[in-house]
């Protein structure tokens, strides 16, 4: 069913927030069947039906879709009655249980600001990460990876299309034989940046950022498995939000309170918050079991985990870069723990194919283009 026809156009001026910075943008807000800003470097197109209103004082509105943190705000009334009028989901809260389940939250994270003080900010996000609903998290990925990347210098995205096919073979191998009190987030997202750091990150909101340099690394494609099956772990343990709010401290809870996921007091160091970030050997312990739970499912090798931390390890030294060992510290202990997990048969085994693991060292590499006239090979 189409949008109900408008008897004119609706038009007001505003400001527009990308939800990565505190800074507004003027823009021209006009309604007609969609919903258009215009602006200097700004250009949107919204479905009204999309659209969702935060809570803003009167008379001021604030409106956005409702899985994206990019927000307008306005204070026309014609233009406020217009959007009522052809938005009938424009006041409703998202998920199940939406009013009561927001007001818990509230509350919840209020109390937990609070108990700072007493407690401590370990505690606090230990109590506080498993209130934290499903579309809070995946809204707040959104706003930390595009700081994280700011922080590595904007690396591209490995794109290269035969790479890109094993990398996702790999990741459905390693989904597919989960267990079913292991689920993981609908929403995976793995992605490939070309970096020389040899490094994996798991972000809030069920994304895995695996860096060029790990892959350049590894010598096998277990390797690059077992470490992308060890921040699955962190995945489903959600340590990634646990641990940007213990990095970031009370002015994080504070945002959450307020409702602020891209304002400046989270904005201005969440992208190192996340980069410096350790988890707890609680936490690492449970990743790595995991990690080789889930390689020798898949016929993998769950002990290319040890390898490759451990050769990291022997390279590197402490020069303190933010490579693996930053956020993952290896013990002795540690892989000792892992090889026994992983039985004496694992090295015998291999989780993809030479080609796949070839076209998986390549996918950074640039396509390469046909000469004008040539046939494509």
């Amino acid at each position: 069913m189409g949008h109900p026809r408008l008897e004119a156009p609706v038009e007001a001026e505003g400001r527009y927030f990308d939800g990565l910075s505190a800074r507004p943008h003027p823009v021209r807000l006009r309604l007609d069947d969609r919903f258009r800003i215009t602006g200097r470097a700004v250009a949107k197109n919204w479905d009204p039906l999309d659209l969702r209103a935060a809570d803003a004082p009167p008379p001021l509105m604030r409106v956005g879709p409702g899985h994206a943190p990019d927000r307008v705000e306005f204070a026309d009334a014609a233009l406020a009655a217009a959007l009522a009028e052809r938005c009938p989901d424009l006041h409703r809260r998202e998920g199940a249980g939406g009013t009561a389940r927001l007001v818990l939250w509230s509350v919840a994270a209020g109390i937990s600001v609070l108990l700072v003080a007493l407690f401590g900010v370990p505690y606090v996000a230990r109590l506080l990460v498993p209130l934290v609903p499903d579309a809070v998290e995946a809204r707040l990925g959104a706003v930390v990876e595009p700081q994280v990347l700011r922080v590595l210098g904007h690396p591209p995205a490995c794109t290269g299309e035969a790479g890109r096919a094993a990398l996702d073979r790999l990741v459905a191998r390693l989904v597919a034989v989960r267990r079913p009190d292991e689920s993981l987030p609908a929403d995976l997202a793995v992605s490939v940046r070309c970096h020389d750091m040899a490094n994996a990150l798991a972000l809030p909101g069920a994304r895995v950022m695996l860096l060029s340099g790990l892959i350049a690394r590894a010598r096998s494609p277990d390797e690059v498995a077992a470490v992308l099956a060890h921040e699955l772990g962190h995945v489903r343990a959600r340590d990634p939000t646990r641990a940007l709010i213990q990095a970031s401290g009370t002015s994080f809870l504070l945002s959450l309170v307020l409702g602020d996921l891209t304002g400046s007091t989270v904005i201005v160091a969440v992208g190192e918050a996340v980069l410096s970030a350790g988890y707890s050997r609680e936490a690492e312990r449970a990743a790595d079991a995991y990690a080789v739970a889930l390689m020798t499912r898949a016929g993998g090798n769950g002990a290319a985990l040890a390898d490759i931390l451990e050769r990291i390890a022997a390279d590197d030294g402490p020069r303190g870069n933010l490579d693996l060992l930053r956020s993952h510290p290896l013990t002795a202990e540690r892989a000792t723990t892992i090889r026994a997990l992983a039985g004496p048969g694992a090295a015998g085994r291999q989780i993809l194919p030479a080609d796949a693991w070839t076209a998986l060292r390549g996918i950074c590499a640039p396509a390469e283009r046909t000469p004008p006239g040539a046939t494509p090979p």
